[in-house]
């Protein structure tokens, strides 16, 4: 198959362009590097340097089987501070996106969703069917999408399945010895964050609040090997249906505890991993997971790695690209 990869000089972008390359499909990647990186592009995948808004440029080059869409931004705190980048970037170019596959023809759209469009929710682990109810404007963009693009399948008989998703970790390491990791200028999430603090680029790790309804105290958040997460978007390939938008949670069905990841990178890692204990955060929910029933049944997906593989492999990663 042919495919267009949005966003994939990005982390998971990265991982599944080179998935998908290494399946045997043709891959052309879409970005502008913003946030991406050049190097992060699989050997035998084209990369055009642009933006998701000018998307109908390359899709009028020659025809398409596939869209997997994951440009977008993706930083809550920047989504509450700058609204307009969200909705302008996020929206907008998904917008841009789908009318142009309308105009080219092309038939199948994976989209990178995510589990921060139900909010908080009222139980978990959460399924489809929950109510969406986001708490900042990243997840109400993306839900705004996930909306759009269910108009379209309607409307013009695109086939599309969404995937939602919380927290991912870990890398992908080729037969070459190449890696493709989680890599950001500005760096919000724990894993990697924890791993800074085991090689001492950062002095403590900061953990938001520790009287949490949980058995010790602190957030419970759902962790996905990055492959994992790959496999299900390969797999979303194989079910998308003509007219059809299909929204499928993708969770470990077992959360873990910031502790737990602590302790989980100190005994990966080797090393001490001092912790500075602070007030919760406004907006953070003691208990967030996502149900993979769905998935089980509509892909045949389930996740295959544990906490400590994804910090491994996390781990190994960031040893071979220091400060990067």
């Amino acid at each position: 198959m042919r495919l267009l990869v949005t966003g994939g000089a990005g982390y998971i972008g990265s991982v599944v362009a080179a998935m998908l390359v290494n399946g045997g499909h043709e891959v052309t990647v879409l970005d502008d590097l913003s946030t991406g990186h050049d190097d992060a592009i699989p050997p035998g995948a084209r990369l055009v340097k642009g933006s998701v808004d000018d998307v109908g440029a390359v899709l009028g080059e020659q025809a398409y089987d596939t869209v997997m869409h994951f440009a977008a931004k993706s930083l809550v705190a920047d989504s509450v501070e700058h609204p307009d980048r969200y909705w302008h970037g996020n929206v907008g170019g998904a917008l841009a996106l789908l009318d142009a596959m309308c105009a080219h023809d092309v038939p199948w759209l994976i989209f990178s969703a995510t589990a921060a469009t139900y909010g908080e929710p009222a139980s978990v682990p959460i399924e489809e069917s929950a109510p969406a109810a986001p708490t900042n404007p990243y997840g109400a963009s993306k839900l705004a999408v996930d909306m759009a693009i269910t108009g379209y399948a309607r409307a013009y008989g695109l086939g599309a399945v969404s995937l939602r998703y919380f927290n991912v970790a870990g890398a992908l390491f080729g037969s070459d010895g190449r890696g493709y990791g989680e890599r950001h200028a500005v760096e919000t999430h724990l894993i990697p964050i924890a791993l800074q603090v085991a090689a001492g680029a950062k002095a403590a790790l900061d953990i938001f609040g520790t009287d949490y309804p949980t058995p010790d105290g602190t957030c419970i958040r759902d962790y996905l090997h990055v492959t994992d997460l790959g496999d299900a978007h390969l797999r979303a390939m194989q079910i998308a249906t003509p007219g059809e938008h299909r929204i499928i949670n993708l969770g470990s069905g077992a959360g873990h505890s910031v502790r737990e990841v602590a302790d989980a990178v100190s005994r990966v890692t080797g090393r001490e991993l001092p912790v500075h204990e602070m007030g919760r955060r406004p907006g953070d929910p003691s208990v967030m997971g996502a149900s993979s029933v769905l998935a089980a049944t509509e892909l045949g997906w389930r996740p295959t790695s544990d906490l400590d593989t994804m910090i491994a492999d996390a781990w190994t990663f960031a040893q071979r690209n220091p400060g990067s």
